[in-house]
């Protein structure tokens, strides 16, 4: 179990057994080179304990605890969490600021905890057959048990196609499960019970603020996160991407820190996804030690191999220049600080404006639209110029958020599984996923619904996945200051009207960024961190992707219907529609099949 995630902890490896238990840990060390093995365990040996992460407030918690008498054998951030633990038992995560996945075993009670950050920047998995508890950072080291099966859970299946990844807690494998984020699991004496400690709240002061309070509020508060995950025993760097939030990153780091900053950005030779003139800007403005590369089509050598890195099917694609830029990175830091999470935090996705066919459509009486336009739309063609629009106006609000969603294919249309698939996942709605959030928040606003969603499902599901995943591979710790819960809990109490002004995204950190970056950097249309698959599909993969959605092996597979896949894979060579999406989402749960089923 320990080797196969070797890359994510190349320096060391540590293994305790104890009367029923066993704890493995593979180590990338970051602070406390010298005497951070782990598992690290307390005074009398009866707390053990494994940590993936990063605390940052550790410190300051260790001088707590040396105070109350409690007596340390290193100086990692490690085994603070342990003396933490004899203090507050599963409390003690209340009190910590930073990434974590951790497993501590308490010899006196038999008690296993497991815990996952709040927001999900680490990933915890495990299995439970009511006989034993296995559990790990990565998938793939619960599968080194052969007994544990590998069945494929239809209902995963047909929500990767909708999502693009498989949504929390389930996994594209019956019984394993995902640890959600904020969520604490206590196994004793054979019973498992999952339960939270933490919730994002959206709860605005009635004592509105002017703008200025909140511009400055936010810049201190980001300021002393990007400090606070500066703190390193090893060389650190940054991401640039040549967009808003990772540039305020680096602007912040260059503050703190002494020395340049080291930056590095990945490029691309078609020009509408190129962002490196932007992050130049950025890099001379503040002095940085500036790295790029250029990402080419021959990009297809590396996709098997992030495929096996991911463990379930996952189909953003921005995770080849994500793992590219990681790849750049480790040559020269072992940390590299992400601009990730500023437009979940911040308001910055387009997906949160009111687009005109929303405003408009909402006129309709709803006993209009579903008495007459929804069965009009489900007799219209999916490929009917404007029939998707016709879909969109029908739904209901609960579906139109579902679609604001959908980065694959969208299982509202039978028509693309297969007739055996269908039969087995009729019952499968993806938007049952978001339901028990948007009753969470059925009270808010519009855009308080949409930030409260992405935190739940986008983020942890596909951004912080990817960045773990993709810098992991390579064994490089990517940190994420927008998401340090102190942030994030004062920014989800900002007015929603100063975080989006109108339909602009973004308005708070923008104004933020005016007092740190160049114009040019700010007002700008927002490009993300994406690879060009829509021309790549068509041309230089062109061969690889019709072999991987309509080969022979695909096929036989009966997942999905033939002449849907011929339609779509024909109109986009043709250069009819833009189908990359779907295809690319395609082509990867085929690599996937034959990598963690066929080969297995």
């Amino acid at each position: 179990m320990c080797a196969v995630i070797r890359h994510r902890g190349p320096d060391d490896t540590g293994i305790w057994i104890g009367d029923g238990v066993g704890l493995g840990m593979t180590r990338l060390s970051i602070i406390d080179l010298s005497t951070g093995q782990q598992p690290i365990h307390n005074e009398d040996r009866t707390v053990w304990i494994v940590f993936n992460g990063e605390i940052y407030n550790f410190r300051e918690e260790r001088e707590i605890l040396q105070q109350r008498g409690h007596h340390f054998y290193t100086t990692s951030d490690t085994e603070v969490i342990v003396h933490l633990y004899e203090e507050y038992g599963e409390d003690c995560v209340q009190r910590l600021r930073g990434m974590f996945a951790f497993a501590i075993w308490d010899q006196r009670r038999s008690q296993l905890l497991l815990a996952r950050d709040r927001l999900g920047i680490k990933p915890l998995y495990y299995y439970s057959d009511g006989l034993r508890l296995l559990f790990g950072s990565e998938l793939k080291t619960i599968l080194q048990c052969r007994d544990v099966p590998r069945d494929v859970y239809p209902p995963a299946l047909v929500n990767y196609t909708f999502y693009g990844y498989v949504p929390d807690p389930e996994t594209i494998f019956r019984g394993i499960q995902k640890l959600p984020p904020g969520h604490l699991l206590v196994c004793r004496n054979g019973a498992v019970k999952v339960q939270p400690y933490w919730n994002l709240t959206f709860q605005v002061d009635g004592n509105e603020q002017p703008e200025e309070f909140y511009i400055q509020r936010t810049l201190e508060i980001l300021s002393d996160a990007v400090k606070s995950h500066l703190v390193s025993d090893v060389p650190l760097g940054a991401f640039l991407s040549g967009g808003v939030d990772s540039s305020i990153v680096v602007a912040l780091m260059a503050r703190h820190v002494a020395e340049p900053v080291k930056t590095f950005s990945i490029g691309f030779t078609n020009q509408a996804y190129d962002e490196l003139p932007y992050a130049r800007l950025v890099a001379q403005r503040y002095g940085t030690d500036h790295h790029e590369e250029i990402v080419n089509p021959d990009a297809e050598s590396i996709v098997l191999d992030l495929v096996r890195q991911f463990d379930e099917p996952f189909a953003d694609s921005s995770a080849i220049p994500t793992y590219y830029v990681s790849r750049m990175a480790r040559r020269h830091v072992t940390v590299a600080l992400s601009g990730d999470g500023g437009d979940e935090v911040f308001a910055g996705y387009t997906h949160y404006r009111l687009s005109p066919v929303t405003k408009y459509s909402r006129r309709i009486p709803e006993s209009l639209r579903t008495a007459l336009l929804r069965p009009l739309s489900k007799c219209l063609p999916a490929w009917l110029p404007g029939a998707q629009t016709l879909r969109y106006i029908s739904c209901s609000e609960i579906d139109r958020i579902s679609m604001k969603y959908s980065r694959g294919l969208s299982p509202y249309h039978a028509s693309i599984f297969s007739p055996e698939l269908v039969h087995t996942v009729a019952s499968t709605d993806p938007s049952v996923v978001l339901l028990p959030w948007l009753r969470d928040v059925q009270d808010k606003d519009r855009l308080t619904q949409l930030q409260y969603l992405d935190s739940k499902t986008y983020l942890c599901g596909d951004i912080l996945t990817k960045l773990d995943r993709a810098s992991m591979m390579v064994s490089l710790e990517a940190r994420v200051p927008f998401l340090d819960h102190q942030l994030v809990e004062f920014a989800a109490s900002v007015p929603p009207h100063l975080k989006m002004k109108g339909n602009a995204t973004k308005h708070l950190l923008k104004r933020v960024a005016e007092r740190l970056l160049p114009h040019e950097v700010i007002h700008r249309p927002k490009q993300g961190f994406a690879v060009p698959i829509e021309s790549w599909v068509r041309r230089e993969w062109s061969e690889m992707s019709h072999e991987l959605v309509l080969g022979g092996r695909a096929l036989a597979r009966r997942n999905f219907n033939p002449r849907f896949l011929n339609r779509i894979m024909t109109e986009h060579r043709c250069g009819r529609r833009d189908h990359s999406a779907t295809i690319w989402a395609l082509m990867v749960l085929e690599l996937w099949f034959r990598e963690m089923i066929d080969d297995n």
